[in-house]
């Protein structure tokens, strides 16, 4: 498999979402994304895109990108994630280590930044095109995705 980095800009995503704080649990990451399931099923909403990121250190959120009318209800906040320049490589996990593909990104935004061709790096996030626990193709086209901005030309 042949995995190579690219910057480019994403479109915006209008989502429902659930944050909390504490360890790592993917058990509880699994258990939020079905509440957010269960919750637009039940407004009849149609769902896209599967959104993981970490906003701050120990905080969670998992995010789910809905299509109609919805307003937050609690504890589910509706909320959009603006259109972004982004670090990005799509990978699937069965094949290409998770820390290899995140330690290998790092470094390469670290050059990207030494060259200025991007001048900072935000925070990360992991987009899955559905259900990554029951579909494996979704798994497989993991897209892992560092907000960034660009640099000025040089000269």
């Amino acid at each position: 498999m042949v995995v190579d980095f690219e910057i480019k800009t994403v479109r915006a995503f209008r989502v429902a979402a659930l944050r909390w704080t504490g360890p790592w649990s993917d058990a509880r990451i699994h258990r939020e994304f079905g509440r957010i399931m269960a919750w637009a099923r039940i407004r009849g909403l149609r769902t896209g895109v599967w959104i993981f990121r970490e906003p701050a250190a120990r905080t969670w959120e998992v995010a789910v990108e809905i299509r109609g009318a919805a307003r937050s209800e609690r504890p589910v906040r509706v909320k959009t994630y603006p259109a972004a320049t982004v670090a990005r490589v799509v990978y699937d996990p069965k094949v290409v280590s998770a820390p290899l593909v995140y330690h290998a990104l790092a470094d390469w935004l670290r050059w990207r930044r030494r060259d200025r061709t991007i001048r900072s790096v935000g925070g990360y996030r992991e987009i899955y095109p559905g259900d990554p626990w029951k579909d494996p193709r979704a798994l497989a086209r993991t897209d892992v995705q560092f907000v960034v901005r660009r640099g000025r030309p040089k000269g």
